[in-house]
């Protein structure tokens, strides 16, 4: 502990899958920390005792987030040095750890981050799509919350990166369900499950078939990108279904001004700017 100064945070990625990940930097911080919060202490025991680390945990998972939080920032602010991990992977990402780094900021607390393992990075460089843009959006809401869900996947409808998504193994034939409802059957998709172990299994295949597909286990879905092309094409034949006032008002309803709502207007048509003003007079 260093007295008469703030301690730190470290966040700590540990191994998804195979302990021969674990980084020696990670071993030695975790050793010489006064403290570990983890998601699941008993999970992480196994970890601890594997590479001999003797360091106390706390933990710190998502029910008890917010105060905990609290009480660590307190430790820390008295000098007390304290390293985050989860269960698997890197924290904050899907994961509680992102309430306590946000409180370390406001407190003034240094953080520094220790790269490391990712699920997310794992399935998308295996997963043979376009790694050139991505949008990870973690669990689907659930089914209880259908318009917070009915939302995400209508967010990721028209996406054109690839999507990385997480999902539960009790959870995964609904999952894939409403992505071949809202995506569409033929949508390409890799299933990544195991990763980095043993028995480590990348699966290619197309949403459709997926669903038909015997399961198991925890999965980090990668799926392909919507055409860029097709969603232009499908964007232009909605537009070519409304008149050009209608059209107009979408953008106008959105606080844009006239000329600013004619260059939308334009730019999704594929018309130049001057055509969409001669063709409005023309209707008016």
């Amino acid at each position: 502990m260093n007295n008469g100064k703030a301690g730190k945070l470290y966040i700590v990625a540990t191994p998804i899958g195979n302990l021969g990940d674990m980084t020696i930097r990670a071993v030695e911080v975790l050793k010489g920390v006064d403290l570990i919060a983890a998601e699941d202490t008993r999970n992480s025991i196994k970890l601890l005792n594997h590479f001999e680390i003797k360091t106390p945990m706390t933990s710190y998972h998502e029910f008890n987030r917010f105060d905990k939080a609290d009480e660590l920032v307190k430790k820390m602010l008295e000098g007390c040095n304290v390293a985050i991990i989860t269960d698997a992977g890197t924290p904050c990402i899907s994961d509680p750890g992102e309430v306590l780094v946000q409180k370390c900021y406001e407190a003034g607390i240094e953080v520094t981050s220790l790269p490391g393992p990712s699920a997310v990075i794992t399935a998308l460089t295996l997963s043979g799509f376009s790694v050139r843009r991505f949008v990870f959006e973690g669990f689907l809401p659930p089914k209880a919350k259908h318009r917070e869900r009915q939302e995400a996947l209508l967010r990721i409808k028209d996406e054109t990166g690839t999507i990385v998504l997480y999902e539960a193994p009790h959870h995964l034939k609904s999952c894939l369900k409403d992505l071949k409802n809202t995506l569409g059957a033929d949508r390409q998709i890799a299933l990544c499950r195991e990763l980095t172990n043993k028995y480590e299994e990348i699966t290619r295949t197309t949403i459709g078939e997926a669903e038909d597909m015997e399961t198991r286990g925890e999965y980090v879905l990668v799926i392909e990108g919507k055409d860029k092309n097709r969603l232009r094409e499908e964007k232009q034949s909605a537009f070519e279904e409304m008149t050009l006032n209608e059209h107009m008002q979408i953008y106008l309803d959105k606080g844009m001004d006239r000329k600013e709502a004619m260059k939308a207007v334009a730019a999704d048509r594929g018309l130049s700017k001057r055509d969409v003003y001669n063709m409005l007079v023309s209707e008016e």
